[in-house]
């Protein structure tokens, strides 16, 4: 059982097992869980690929700025993203000329502008939001409400003590 567990689809070794009874176990952890989210992440990029002919990283800049109806700024798409300003704004770049985003004056600096969605790319959002919540739902299917609840809190819990990392908890 442990030799498929380990085993990614195409057959080829997954991250987590690289590692032996001697490893220390938070090690463990972490690689498993980097392991199902590239998994999960591969999958949700081939298959907007396939069906909305559209990037992960175009399909989440859309997400933020569905978010936000007024629009966010270039810095502020690059920090929620945690991606570069150079990357963000060759993404904007590209849905600006397929009339998805549009560049607005900012509502409280004259000299800036925010990107929001454009009422097509509102629609086109919409769409593609739907179905990728369907494709995680039956990706996750398997697994009980009991125990992605536990999942969800026990992540929670990590996510509020690696917050307190690098501000004097090491």
């Amino acid at each position: 059982m442990r030799d498929q567990e380990d085993q990614q689809d195409d057959g080829h070794p997954d991250l987590a097992s690289r590692l032996t009874d001697e490893h220390h176990q938070s090690l463990k952890l972490w690689l498993r869980m980097l392991s199902c989210t590239v998994r999960i992440e591969n999958e949700i990029r081939s298959r907007l690929r396939a069906s909305f002919n559209i990037t992960l990283p175009r399909f989440d800049l859309m997400a933020q700025l569905e978010r936000h109806p007024d629009g966010l700024r270039m810095g502020e798409l690059s920090r929620r993203m945690m991606v570069t300003g150079g990357n963000v704004t060759g993404i904007t770049d590209q849905l600006e000329r397929e009339q998805l985003v549009m560049r607005v004056p900012h509502q409280t600096d004259r000299r800036g502008y925010s990107v929001k969605l454009t009422e097509e790319g509102r629609r086109a959002f919409a769409e593609m939001a739907i179905v990728h919540e369907e494709w995680i739902a039956s990706m996750l299917k398997d697994m009980s409400g009991a125990e992605k609840a536990q999942m969800i809190e026990l992540l929670a819990q990590m996510k509020q003590r690696l917050d307190g990392i690098g501000q004097g908890d090491t």
